[in-house]
């Protein structure tokens, strides 16, 4: 960061959005490098390879073989020295001596002016650099014996032949480190023969919901109560990232209670996600309770909706400056606002801690189908829903009222639409 955790600065002033997230990176940053020497965030270990979608890569898988293991046909057809391309003429023809199969490779000798029918995968005997496709080719006799003839004019010598370590070469990267692991990366490893494959430790992320007026589902709600949602939307969020969640329940708005709350976080997680009590409200305690056990980094973001959101840091041992720190982010205690600062901040630092290499969500610019209302001067994260129009540019309509309490606009949208601090209003098209 590049003012210091207490400054003032940090703390009286709405940060911009690009600001907070640079703060956020820059914190981050600093942990990790805590956590390698610590030996804790960043702890590697070895799974089974079905159990390691999404999972994190920790190290570079290097390929143990070549890939292709040896030159091979690239489709079905006939394999042939090329050299006879070189000869006059318009047409090719070529007497049938065998078959190779992929798994069962053919071992006799093909000379020039023969070829071997070939399937797809099979290797390529000794001296044979060309294939050419079946539909190439017209089948005929020759001498009493099948041959084909083709049209020579139609490929090049060393046409449709795989290479060996054309894909791979045998200890080169197949998969880099820091990459969250996709099904098709599992099949690439599953066929280089690895079965285990080393992977960072999932990241303890625990979650709390703070206030009095939060009921428990499955009780009946109290006037002036509403169920916690909040919590079931982070659980579902942390649980798309793959991480290990460690549910805090709800927390009164009591300081002492939300203080040992947070202590008893430090001692299992790496990352405390609380929801609520970040206003200037006087019952909102946890910028006291942040500074108590450890740094705010800042509290406010020029943003709508998540004006008050906090970040910074607690300390298993507080006051001491070797204690093992936890990240923290509170929340704001509206639904909606809950999601939108959780995507557009907190996602990005759990995989950056967690040693992923991509980190950000996709951005795409759209035509605007609706005009969109937007005051200069902080950031807005509008719900919508993207579409495309006949011509398959992409297009953008907000799901209606953005109110900050509406989750069903929530439930409703499939991306954000992103309104810079400096932006006014925007008119459709």
């Amino acid at each position: 960061m590049t003012q210091a955790p207490s400054d003032p600065i940090l703390l009286s002033t709405s940060l911009h959005v690009d600001e907070a997230r640079k703060a956020i990176a820059s914190l981050v940053n600093e942990l990790i490098h805590e956590s390698q020497y610590m030996n804790t965030t960043h702890d590697k270990e070895c799974i089974a390879l079905d159990q390691a979608i999404d999972r994190i890569l920790a190290e570079d898988l290097l390929s143990p073989i070549d890939v292709p293991a040896a030159d091979n046909s690239a489709m079905d057809g006939y394999a042939f020295h090329g050299v006879c391309l070189d000869e006059s003429g318009q047409t090719v023809v070529l007497q049938i001596i065998g078959t190779a199969y992929a798994g069962k490779p053919y071992d006799g000798k093909v000379e020039p002016g023969q070829c071997l029918k070939i399937m797809t995968g099979a290797l390529m005997p000794q001296g044979l650099d060309t294939v050419v496709p079946q539909e190439f080719t017209t089948e005929l006799t020759l001498n009493d014996k099948p041959a084909i003839e083709f049209n020579r004019t139609l490929l090049k010598s060393g046409e449709n032949r795989r290479l060996r370590g054309e894909d791979l070469q045998k200890g080169k990267a197949a998969i880099s480190a820091g990459r969250i692991l996709r099904p098709s990366d599992l099949g690439l490893a599953a066929s280089l023969g690895i079965a285990e494959l080393k992977v960072r430790r999932r990241l303890k992320v625990a979650i709390l919901s703070s206030g009095d007026e939060l009921c428990p589902l499955g009780q009946k709600l109290e006037a002036g109560s509403i169920y916690d949602s909040n919590r079931y939307s982070l659980i579902g969020l942390l649980n798309r990232l793959n991480l290990e969640i460690i549910d805090c329940g709800i927390v009164r708005d009591d300081p002492s209670a939300l203080k040992q709350a947070f202590f008893e976080a430090t001692k299992v997680a790496d990352v405390l996600i609380c929801s609520g009590g970040v206003s200037v409200g006087e019952a909102d305690h946890t910028k006291q309770i942040l500074q108590d056990l450890g740094d705010v980094g800042f509290w406010k973001i020029a943003m709508r909706p998540g004006r008050p959101m906090a970040f910074g840091t607690l300390k298993s041992v507080p006051g001491q400056s070797f204690a093992h720190r936890t990240l923290f982010f509170g929340l704001p205690g509206n639904p909606v606002a809950v999601m939108v600062t959780f995507y557009q901040f907190v996602r990005s630092a759990l995989l950056q801690l967690n040693g992923a290499s991509q980190t950000s969500p996709p951005i795409t610019q759209a035509i605007a189908q609706d005009p969109i209302r937007k005051r200069a001067g902080r950031t807005e994260f509008q719900r919508a829903i993207l579409g495309r129009r006949e011509d398959g540019k992409p297009t953008v309509r907000t799901t209606g009222s953005q109110g900050a309490g509406i989750l069903r606009s929530m439930s409703e949208a499939n991306c954000f639409i992103i309104l810079n601090h400096e932006q006014g209003n925007v008119a459709a098209g």
